[in-house]
């Protein structure tokens, strides 16, 4: 997963691009990076590491040109390494071509066999280079033909942003599966119109408004205040990631036409209904038990109380003691109020059980604190099968709810009591019509198959992932 931003007809382009990856931080911590076009040259600074600590102002000060595109990454196709780092700057016979991506290409190692057969030379493992690839072999007059031509050839989940001589360009998948919108930033010579970022957030930080989502299948060109709209042949139904709205988005974000934090509230409501809990008080795992613990609270009457507190200054690395402070990766991010739980039955709202390592530590933590009872409700289905369109996950193998029953999983955990949310309730707290989501990771129904080629490597290089909740 990874955020994008892109910001064409500002002379502040390369700093309001900062500000964007800034609010989008949560979709990736592995690396970032921004390109500007200055009207002759790509400038282009990358590293690894968070926004912050990579874009210092003397950096910032690197990129000059009133457009820019930025990324922050979180790997989910091609190693951890700066070479993988976005944005791609290339050099073709279209002039300079920088691009940043966010999902996954199914067929991307298949395509890359075929252009390497026929002697193009990768520089990265990201499947993302193969689009520039594609580009690279059919030069167009017109630069947003070569891309639609290429962006024909891909399948699977992509919104992207391209930055080239001849202006900005973003495009979405004709599935729709990774959210992409357009804004309108106030404050350029053009009223800076317009800006694209992965979520509606990053407009806020700068006080932009936001215009709409792009389509599934959607082109937009945009150069010195204007913008052109073209289109792929979209899928029908389209196949929204509705994960990006139980976990991925920040909740203060609209993701596909609704208010993340209104569909997490909801969650919360429908899981109790479903599943109610004879118990004293409700307490959110955080951050992302929040929202659906305060829709819990107020369906079911239940108080609401803050037993578990979260460090927020948690880094990457740190350095673990010895045996002796047991499960301290989980303590060192989570400590619970004793004086919160203590005597009390207690409901403890999560958004999912992954790999099922770290929640048997949450429950012990809260009944080491004194709780009389446990109950642990989860707002999603249980995660069974894994993403291949751009979300990191496990593989299936991996996955606790794929070869364990909720009764299992419940005895592994040492809960009182365990329940998820049942699919059909969660979709009912989306906006759009069911059928118009990607429900693969619960449900194994995938919209967009992954190549044989890919699907073997998948196997012999398989996504990592640092959610094991």
């Amino acid at each position: 997963m990874c955020g994008i931003f892109g910001i064409e007809g500002d002379a502040d382009a390369s700093n309001l691009t900062y500000l964007g990856l800034y609010a989008l931080q949560h979709r990736g911590q592995e690396s970032t990076g921004i390109v500007s076009w200055d009207g002759s040259h790509m400038n282009v600074e990358r590293g690894m590491g968070e926004v912050a600590d990579i874009f210092k102002e003397h950096v910032l000060e690197r990129l000059p040109g009133r457009a820019a595109i930025g990324h922050t990454r979180y790997s989910t196709a091609g190693t951890s390494v700066v070479s993988n780092a976005q944005p791609i700057v290339v050099k073709t016979s279209m002039g300079p071509l920088g691009l940043v991506h966010n999902g996954n290409l199914t067929n991307a190692v298949e395509i890359r066999h075929e252009l390497e057969a026929a002697g193009s030379i990768f520089q990265t493992t990201s499947d993302t280079e193969v689009i520039l690839h594609l580009m690279a072999r059919n030069p167009r007059e017109q630069i947003v033909e070569s891309l639609m031509e290429a962006l024909s050839r891909v399948r699977g989940a992509f919104s992207l942003l391209l930055i080239t001589e001849q202006g900005m360009m973003a495009a979405r998948d004709p599935y729709g599966f990774r959210p992409l919108m357009l804004g309108r930033y106030q404050g350029g010579e053009y009223q800076g119109w317009p800006c694209f970022a992965s979520e509606s957030c990053a407009f806020d930080l700068m006080e932009a408004e936001v215009v709409r989502e792009l389509a599934p299948g959607e082109v937009v060109v945009a150069n010195e205040g204007r913008f052109e709209s073209y289109s792929l042949p979209a899928a029908d139904p389209p196949a929204r990631c509705i994960f990006e709205q139980v976990y991925f988005a920040r909740p203060d974000s609209s993701v596909f036409g609704d208010a993340v934090s209104e569909m997490r509230l909801g969650l919360g409501a429908t899981l109790a209904r479903e599943a109610p809990a004879d118990a004293d008080v409700v307490v959110p795992v955080p951050d992302s038990g929040l929202f659906a613990a305060l829709g819990y609270s107020r369906e079911s009457g239940l108080p609401l109380e803050f037993g578990l507190i979260r460090n927020h200054y948690v880094g990457r690395t740190f350095i673990e003691p010895k045996q002796s402070i047991r499960h301290f990766g989980v303590k060192v991010k989570l400590n619970p109020v004793r004086s919160l739980i203590e005597g009390r039955r207690v409901v403890l709202i999560d958004d999912s059980i992954v790999r099922g390592t770290t929640s048997p530590k949450i429950v012990k933590m809260v009944r080491d604190a004194g709780a009389a009872e446990v109950h642990v409700r989860i707002s999603a289905p249980p995660t069974r099968f894994p993403c291949h369109y751009g979300i990191a996950m496990p593989t299936r193998e991996e996955l606790i709810a794929s070869s364990h029953e909720v009764e299992e999983i419940r005895t592994l955990i040492d809960a009182d009591s365990l329940a998820y949310l049942s699919l059909d309730g969660m979709l009912r707290c989306a906006g759009g019509a069911p059928e118009s989501y990607c429900t693969a990771c619960w449900s194994g129904d995938y919209p967009v198959e992954i190549s044989d080629v890919d699907r073997r490597q998948a196997v012999l290089f398989p996504i990592r992932s640092e959610s094991d909740a």
